[in-house]
């Protein structure tokens, strides 16, 4: 038996969010956002996903409020993708969830590194810096390949 695509009997706060991030392709275009990627052929490049996926997935994020599309170039219109403060507010599930994946799916180790810009020091499971302790946000890390890259 199929599962529902949309929730609408669920009076569910994690029902009606994975409705919109739900689906693989979704979140790695997010995560692709969060590398700093904002043109299409670039999502493309570093997804390989079909461009029929990649267009249906930016749209449903713009409209969803969580990408914004800017005009790059005039003749032809060229968009790039941005994040918008609710799709920012994903950060701290998308590294959680990378954490999560880092320590039950990376058997040779983090297939990728975020460190603090300020300090160097690495990323902790409560999005502390575990040199500093300050809490990260989004612009203060970098990633670098890892051991299990």
């Amino acid at each position: 038996m199929a599962l529902p695509r949309t929730y609408d009997t669920q009076n569910c706060s994690i029902a009606r969010a994975l409705e919109v991030v739900g689906d693989r392709w979704t979140m790695l275009v997010l995560r692709t956002a969060f590398e700093g990627i904002r043109r299409f052929d670039d999502y493309q490049d570093r997804l390989g996903v079909a461009r029929n996926v990649l267009t249906d997935r930016l749209s449903r994020l713009c409209d969803e409020g969580l990408l914004r599309r800017v005009r790059y170039q005039e003749r032809p219109d060229r968009y790039e993708y941005r994040l918008t403060r609710k799709g920012v507010e994903l950060w701290p599930v998308m590294m959680t969830l990378m954490k999560w994946g880092d320590r039950h799916y990376a058997p040779d180790g983090p297939p990728l590194l975020v460190t603090h810009v300020g300090c160097g020091g690495a990323l902790t499971d409560d999005l502390t810096c575990d040199s500093c302790g300050v809490r990260l946000r989004p612009n203060e890390v970098e990633s670098r390949p890892g051991p299990g890259a």
